[in-house]
């Protein structure tokens, strides 16, 4: 059995130095967000739908063929974002619904208050 703080022990193998209000958004200590998003793909439209449990939740009007839907999660992040797509990766979840997305910035407060409006609206 795994001990209580083994959570924090892996969430600070990630370098996450500020815990959020929001379990699905970290702020790392190297001026990136990791978000944790929930992707429902082949919906009518490309919208936020909300959180869905520990993740934000995303409809994605692309389907989940050859990559299309990861490419159109991070097109579709970095134009409400105002960001350049190179900034943001994927850092897990390639095939799965469930995906961990890394965003380098500068500004990661204020990325994380746009992202917290998006997901409340």
């Amino acid at each position: 059995m795994r001990p209580l703080n083994a959570a924090a022990n892996w969430v600070s193998s990630w370098g996450v130095t500020e815990s959020s209000t929001t379990p699905w958004l970290q702020i790392t200590g190297k001026g990136y967000l990791q978000l944790t998003v929930h992707v429902q793909p082949g919906a009518k439209t490309t919208s936020c739908a909300g959180v869905h449990g520990d993740a934000l939740k995303i409809r994605l009007h692309a389907p989940p063929v050859d990559g299309k839907a990861n490419q159109a999660l991070i097109a579709w992040l970095a134009k409400t974002l105002s960001c350049p797509q190179s900034t943001i990766a994927l850092i897990r979840g390639q095939t799965s619904r469930r995906k961990t997305l890394s965003i380098h910035t500068d500004q990661p407060d204020a990325l994380s208050r746009q992202l917290q409006a998006l997901a409340s609206d």
